[in-house]
């Protein structure tokens, strides 16, 4: 966590820009010099100020919202990049690659949107700033890979990559992928990543075997949700060459699936309404009871005119049942949510973590934020449903819950809690008993963004020019040195080959010359005379 080292003249830079759906990041990171060992990756770490904060700059809105003025994008971005040219040192800048990365806000424009965007970006850029920047540089980036990147930097953190032997670590099998032969391989077990954000949900993990398919049908699809790629600077090498399935589901996250569910409940009781004559629902004296609220809470859904109410029953297990069909599972082997591929998880030998949702509904309330006990954490989440809406207010107020609670998270927190439950054990199959889950805000007290695992990945190739730099010097001063002599060497070896030639040569023409006199005193013995050839004196 120290201050980063400016002066140190053998430090690299990296920037990476975030462009999100609701602003945009840059981050900076740095690295040493590699030390030329290729079974080991670039020391990535982000860069820190003076007061060892990280340096790092937001701005908002979110690029998508220049769409009709692409124009002004690259004005946009500017002021990031001169934030971190201000913390790199100015004879580092024409070294340092900067990558421009846009998600889920430029995903849903349209693609002539997107292109009018990022041109202005790749002309504009290297016009006003002096980074290593290419037309490559900067990209909408799909859901798949950004899953890989937050995949590869949790890990990389986690020091998963880093294959030293060690007795204390797990390992797993590997079959490499595209090796002909099925080569295989013994390395240290990496990490899965589980992620429910509002609106969305996301699981990535490692697929160390060959899968197999139910059909050509499902091996189409898995192409899409299977990345295969190596970390390592060397192509030949294959110790750091993963196969990791990465799926994200739209409308699966906490808050949309809340959307979702008040939308069925709303529809269902209306048209129970009108088939059965009866009013539920419609005053305060006769709300639809909720069993996915806390108990007794009330609740309004609705716009002003046709407004429903609600009163919570806070039946966590019922709230569960409840909530199962807005999964969307079908029957067919190897799926999850909404019926899309998953490659089987070797449950005894792996390990997953779980960010975002999966952090804030065991540790906001609950208070059991780390290692999940599934027995536990369903036992408490029946305990707080049940519990009187009025008594919930009143531990709020007197700051029982974790800092950043809010009364938003105290009503939709039964929810929330079964939701979760349903998505990791229906939906994607984790065993109730599973014990090698860690729901986390940090990852070793930092805060781990799919940024650092683009700036490793886009980077992977870089330690091949610091070895060959190293290489070159040592050669350099070697040959300085044998220079003479290998000169002198090649010199003589030269002089002694022109001497033997002419000696050969020499010899060759006189034995020609001794040929053709012997021949001229034959026809003079036998009178026959050379009358072309003058006779040699």
């Amino acid at each position: 966590m120290e201050a980063t080292d400016t002066n140190n003249p053998n430090l690299n830079y990296g920037l990476v820009v975030d462009c999100g759906s609701s602003g945009s990041r840059v981050f900076v990171y740095t690295w040493p010099r590699h030390n030329g060992n290729l079974h080991e990756l670039l020391d990535i770490k982000q860069m820190r100020d003076k007061h060892r904060k990280p340096v790092v700059m937001k701005i908002k809105p979110g690029i998508s919202e220049y769409a009709s003025t692409p124009d002004k994008a690259s004005d946009y971005i500017s002021p990031l990049l001169s934030f971190a040219a201000q913390h790199i040192p100015k004879n580092k800048h024409q070294e340092t690659p900067l990558y421009i990365l846009c998600t889920a806000g430029m995903r849903v424009l349209p693609e002539s949107q997107q292109e009018a965007l990022l041109e202005d970006l790749r002309t504009d850029i290297p016009v006003n700033f002096n980074f290593l920047f290419s037309d490559s540089h900067v990209e909408v980036i799909s859901g798949k890979q950004e899953g890989v990147y937050a995949w590869i930097g949790i890990n990389f953190v986690l020091g998963r990559f880093n294959h030293v032997e060690d007795e204390h670590e797990a390992v797993v099998e590997v079959q490499v992928p595209g090796s002909d032969q099925q080569e295989t391989l013994v390395r240290k077990r990496t990490a899965g990543v589980l992620d429910m954000g509002g609106v969305s949900t996301q699981i990535a993990y490692e697929v160390p075997k060959t899968v197999s398919f139910a059909s050509p049908q499902q091996e189409e699809i898995a192409k899409n949700l299977l990345a295969e790629f190596n970390l390592g600077c060397d192509a030949h090498r294959t110790e750091h060459v993963y196969r990791v399935y990465v799926s994200t589901f739209l409308g699966f996250g906490g808050n949309a699936a809340r959307q979702r569910y008040e939308e069925n409940l709303i529809s269902n009781t209306q048209m129970q309404n009108k088939l059965l004559g009866q009013h539920q629902g419609e005053g305060p004296d006769s709300p639809i009871l909720d069993p996915c609220l806390p108990a007794d809470l009330q609740d309004e859904l609705g716009p002003q005119d046709q407004r429903v109410h609600l009163r919570g029953t806070g039946d966590f297990e019922r709230c569960r049942l409840l909530l199962q069909p807005f999964l969307n599972r079908t029957n067919d082997t190897n799926t999850s949510l909404n019926g899309v591929y998953q490659p089987p998880i070797d449950f005894p030998n792996s390990q997953f973590y779980g960010f975002s949702e999966f952090y804030y509904c065991t540790e906001d309330v609950l208070r059991m934020g780390g290692d999940y006990n599934s027995t536990k954490y369903s036992n408490a989440a029946k305990s707080y449903c049940a519990t009187q809406w009025k008594t919930l207010k009143e531990r709020f107020d007197r700051g029982l819950y974790a800092s950043h609670a809010d009364q938003h998270r105290l009503k939709y927190q039964c929810f929330k809690s079964a939701w979760m439950y349903e998505v990791l054990h229906s939906g994607f199959a984790f065993p109730a008993a599973y014990e090698n889950l860690r729901t986390a805000l940090l990852v070793y007290d930092k805060e781990v963004q799919w940024t650092l695992g683009a700036i490793l990945y886009r980077t992977r190739f870089l330690p091949l020019r610091d070895i060959q730099q190293e290489s070159l010097k040592g050669s350099h001063s070697r040959w300085h040195h044998s220079f003479s002599f290998m000169n002198n060497h090649y010199l003589f070896l030269a002089c002694f080959l022109v001497v033997v030639l002419s000696i050969f040569l020499y010899l060759l023409r006189l034995r020609r010359i001794h040929s053709r006199s012997t021949l001229h005193v034959q026809w003079l013995e036998e009178g026959l005379g050379s009358p072309d050839l003058p006779v040699p004196l």
